[in-house]
């Protein structure tokens, strides 16, 4: 059964559209809190959220549905939603909130839910939740109202969280580092935990004012970043999105590194160390081949899942695994958290370049990605990967890159579009096989 509301991370959409309204925001409130109120125990929900203007009104909608219905509200501000699922669990609390649409622009927003044990809600939890959305919750008595209080040294304890994920025995001194916080929410954070542990640092995208978010800034739009570092002499760049579950990062020469170099450096590293666990990495369909390639060289795995930080958490809790990620630069580290945690993963590369006191460039190079092409169609309705036509072109084009190359194909699931994918070791080839795939879909939703 499909869902309503939410999709493959909380739910999220336009401020002020039916479903990013306060109205709805009170009435996720009152079903998820009402969902959670199990026991006699006092119970306790954590609300987190980015810089967004919207989040304002997010969050006193949320807090009116939760105290409705019994639970206590702890109010955090600003805080990445990784702190979001680590405070939930240190408080013992019932059910954990973030209000971020992630990389998005200011004018969307979202809501992403963790349960007690700090990771995302299943799909039965969702489903229940929908349910109590469209209905009729059952409010609490008078004297049974929920308290809503702020608690003001979240960010600290965030902070200290984050630095006992670095080793005690490393410091950062002697390192440049500039960090790009989107003007989101590690924008405090993410500065003042580099700094304590001894790095000399360069902040940008450090002055939310509502609005700002994620524009020409963070892990989406590394430009600014990029020339930051290269100005500077910097010796590393690290970029992060508006809820900060996101990574990228600059060397020194200026030259963007993505999530499929970090994991490949994190595995490898921790599979040197003997910490590495699974046997392998777990990554996406969307992960380079060359990332493949290099841990099997190491004798490792990659495993690979549907495109979602989810699946690869998913997999990542059935298989055993305690490093995984996405090539867009969420990186899951289960050792230290139940979620996406672009500050702990980037605390992990720089542990790598003070052990080896090698520049960014080397550390980061770990193997020499397969050319990849990605382009979209966007289409007007109907199913045009059920046309044979479209499946003969693709069965040739699978054909062609036996061996030599991959093909990912697949329907986004937030717009009309399909998105076309391959990989090979011939680039030429590589391009010729996207443009033939792209044109057969074409033709078909015409």
């Amino acid at each position: 059964m499909g869902r309503k509301f939410f999709g493959t991370d909380g739910i999220r959409g336009l401020t002020n559209s039916k479903v990013m309204s306060a109205e709805m925001a009170m009435k996720v409130g009152m079903a998820a809190g009402a969902h959670f109120v199990r026991g006699d125990h006092r119970h306790r929900v954590v609300v987190g959220k980015d810089t967004r203007l919207s989040g304002y009104m997010l969050e006193d909608a949320l807090v009116a549905g939760f105290t409705s219905v019994g639970m206590d509200v702890v109010q955090i501000g600003p805080m990445p939603t990784p702190a979001v699922a680590m405070l939930t669990r240190s408080m013992r609390a019932d059910l954990g909130v973030m209000i971020s649409a992630s990389h998005n622009p200011y004018f969307d927003n979202g809501i992403k839910l963790f349960g007690p044990d700090g990771y995302k809600l299943s799909d039965a939890d969702e489903h229940a939740i929908e349910a109590l959305i469209e209905g009729t919750a059952v409010l609490a008595a008078p004297d049974k109202i929920g308290r809503a209080r702020r608690v003001e040294d979240a960010r600290g304890r965030y902070i200290h969280f984050a630095k006992s994920c670095f080793p005690e025995e490393l410091r950062l001194d002697g390192l440049k580092i500039v960090i790009d916080c989107a003007h989101g929410a590690a924008y405090n954070v993410a500065p003042s935990a580099l700094w304590e542990l001894g790095a000399d640092i360069i902040p940008i995208g450090v002055t939310p004012n509502g609005t700002n978010i994620n524009d020409k800034c963070g892990s989406t739009h590394p430009e600014l970043l990029q020339e930051t570092v290269v100005a500077s002499g910097a010796n590393i760049g690290i970029a992060l999105d508006g809820d900060a579950d996101r990574l990228i990062i600059v060397d020194e020469h200026g030259r963007v590194v993505d999530g499929d170099q970090i994991m490949a450096l994190i595995g490898a590293s921790w599979a040197r160390n003997g910490t590495l666990k699974g046997g392998g990495v777990v990554a996406t369909v969307m992960s380079n081949l060359g990332l493949e390639r290099f841990l099997q060289g190491q004798g490792l795995t990659l495993e690979r899942t549907a495109v979602g930080d989810r699946y690869v958490l998913e997999r990542m809790r059935s298989g055993g695994f305690n490093v995984g990620g996405e090539q867009s630069g969420h990186m899951i580290l289960s050792d230290y958290g139940t979620t996406g945690d672009g500050l702990v993963a980037a605390l992990q590369v720089l542990a790598e370049l003070v052990r080896t006191g090698k520049p960014a460039s080397d550390v980061l190079h770990q193997f020499e990605p397969v050319p990849q092409l990605l382009k979209n169609v966007r289409f007007s309705g109907g199913k045009p990967l059920e046309a044979e036509s479209v499946k003969r072109v693709i069965a040739d084009a699978e054909a062609e890159l036996n061996g030599s190359g991959r093909l990912v194909i697949r329907p986004s699931g937030t717009e009309p579009v399909i998105r076309v994918m391959a990989e090979g070791d011939d680039a030429t080839q590589v391009e010729s096989v996207v443009d033939r795939i792209c044109d057969a879909v074409k033709a078909a939703a015409a």
